[in-house]
């Protein structure tokens, strides 16, 4: 949904969505991936690629480089809390990586801050509430407002 209640089409929804996670979230990246699949999204898997024990950080930064220039329009990383993968996402430039656990969280970060990538915690949320807040936060545009795009700008201006 946009912000004014619309439902976007595949087009305005944004072409690739990058994916990654640690072991921890592997089985939820898996529930994403048949989410994405059934969708009509396209993606591109960073890893894991089973749950043998592996540090997040090579997964977040993947997915948030492939964002950052443009191979991937928007990402999606998952670890058991969601936090030391989305503090990675966010040391990458022009990555706006919002950790959500809540449908709320997930359209108020597209609609103020044009979040490009959503981090999710997958110790902290179930997989029926994770797939609704990436439904949200896939089908909710930037509002486009000037208060919402200054402060876009101040984040990405040192």
């Amino acid at each position: 949904m946009t912000g004014n209640g619309e439902t976007l089409n595949r087009k305005e929804q944004g072409g690739m969505i990058g994916i990654g996670s640690d072991h921890g979230g592997y089985d939820l990246k898996q529930a994403v991936i048949r989410y994405l699949k059934d969708n009509g999204y396209e993606y591109k898997d960073f890893g894991c690629m089973d749950k043998t024990s592996c540090d997040y950080p090579i997964y977040g930064k993947a997915v948030a480089k492939a964002v950052a220039s443009g191979l991937c329009d928007r990402g999606i990383v998952i670890c058991t809390t969601g936090i030391g993968i989305s503090i990675t996402a966010n040391k990458v430039a022009g990555i706006r990586c919002a950790l959500c656990s809540d449908t709320v969280s997930a359209k108020l970060t597209r609609l103020h801050n044009d979040a490009n990538m959503l981090a999710l915690g997958a110790g902290i949320v179930g997989e029926n509430l994770a797939l609704g807040i990436v439904d949200t936060f896939l089908n909710t545009k930037f509002s486009g407002e000037e208060r919402h795009s200054r402060r876009v700008r101040l984040i990405e201006n040192d």
